[in-house]
């Protein structure tokens, strides 16, 4: 069965094309939610993601519709991606010597089958940073586009100290969620 990946994102592209599974780039365009609880904001994003998508023609040929959302919380407020690198350098300010949580919520939709759900949430130990560093993060323009505006795929990892959970959920797709949903997606795996 053909996958269907409601984002733009190339981290979870390259997850994908990592574990070998096919699948297609449809990106949808919904309105996203910013506040409110974070399990909540990140499961009904990823909810509204996959349910624009699978209500689309495209997702009419039989293929699954796969929507993630995936947001930082500290203390309970939600970081997303952030506007400018004034915004980028304030938010890792505000996680630097801390711990804050990464949540992904995961959705798909089968053909003819109701959204299902799942929620990742992963750890992430920040270490302390200095002026210079955060300065040097903020010049590298790594942080566009990321949630909690950092990549600890690339230069980000310089700012972390440790994880507790799934490294794949901070990238932006965690895989056990993933596969909690659609055991048998690796079966079409090449």
């Amino acid at each position: 069965m053909p996958l269907l990946l409601a984002s733009r994102s190339p981290q979870r592209r390259a997850i994908l094309t990592q574990l070998g599974i096919p699948f297609e780039v449809c990106p949808a365009d919904v309105e996203e939610l910013t506040d409110g609880d974070p399990s909540t904001v990140a499961v009904e994003n990823a909810r509204r993601k996959a349910l624009a998508l699978a209500g689309d023609a495209r997702a009419r040929t039989g293929a699954v519709v796969l929507g993630v959302d995936t947001i930082v919380v500290l203390d309970g407020a939600v970081f997303g991606k952030p506007a400018d690198a004034a915004d980028a350098r304030a938010t890792l300010s505000a996680l630097a010597g801390r711990s804050h949580t990464v949540l992904s919520g995961v959705c798909v939709v089968e053909p003819g089958g109701e959204p299902r759900t799942a929620l990742a949430s992963t750890h992430v130990h920040f270490r302390a940073l200095d002026a210079a560093t955060l300065d040097w993060y903020a010049g590298t323009g790594e942080w566009e586009g990321r949630a909690g505006g950092y990549a600890i795929q690339g230069r980000g990892a310089a700012l972390v100290d440790a994880i507790e959970g799934d490294y794949l959920n901070v990238v932006g797709l965690p895989v056990p969620a993933l596969l909690d949903l659609l055991p048998a997606i690796l079966q079409e795996a090449r």
